[in-house]
């Protein structure tokens, strides 16, 4: 077994034992209290989805919570020989995922997917406003935002090329607001 030192927390993939996932957690959680190793080993989550349930003995719906993915729990860590070792021997545990013995980190589109991680995106400009785009074929002319995406992840700018307008669809961290006096 190889385990590569990395700097970076990334998020993993635990295996464990059915029903043992909260149990994981806690166990984590107070390993990491008690070792002061919260730098190391940053976040444990167990992704669940609440559904309501109606009954056949009640025609009232019960909100209740399920885990996504029975048997796994998703722990933020940086990947070392010491942190490898405390995850994988605590109780509950069978294994991280990966080929082999070798843990693989999510690529950070299956975090997003998985929504363990919410980036909120804040942008300094509404539609009307004057911005400049800062990258991309289109760098440095100025233009005026047209629409912005419900995630804010695209924004639509109008700008003046050889004396037209022309729309263009750009990811917001491809413009900047210019600054009014």
């Amino acid at each position: 077994m190889n385990i590569a030192h990395e700097d970076t927390p990334r998020w993993y993939v635990v295996h464990t034992y059915s029903g043992y996932e909260n149990k994981v957690a806690t166990n984590l959680e107070k390993i990491i209290e008690n070792r002061g190793i919260s730098d190391l080993i940053q976040d444990i989550r167990i992704p669940t989805e609440t559904v309501s349930e109606i009954s056949a003995d009640s025609d009232t719906p019960k909100e209740v919570e399920r885990k996504l993915f029975p048997c796994y729990v998703l722990v933020k860590m940086v990947m070392n020989p010491e942190t490898w070792h405390i995850v994988r021997n605590t109780t509950g545990v069978t294994g991280f995922v990966g080929p082999g013995s070798n843990p693989t980190p999510l690529s950070d589109a299956e975090v997003e997917a998985l929504g363990v991680e919410i980036h909120v995106i804040e942008i300094n400009y509404a539609v009307g406003d004057s911005v400049k785009i800062c990258s991309g074929p289109l760098s440095g002319f100025i233009g005026v935002v047209e629409e912005i995406t419900d995630d804010k992840k695209k924004v639509t700018v109008s700008a003046s090329l050889f004396g037209r307008e022309t729309k263009v669809e750009l990811d917001t961290n491809q413009v900047e607001a210019i600054e009014q006096y």
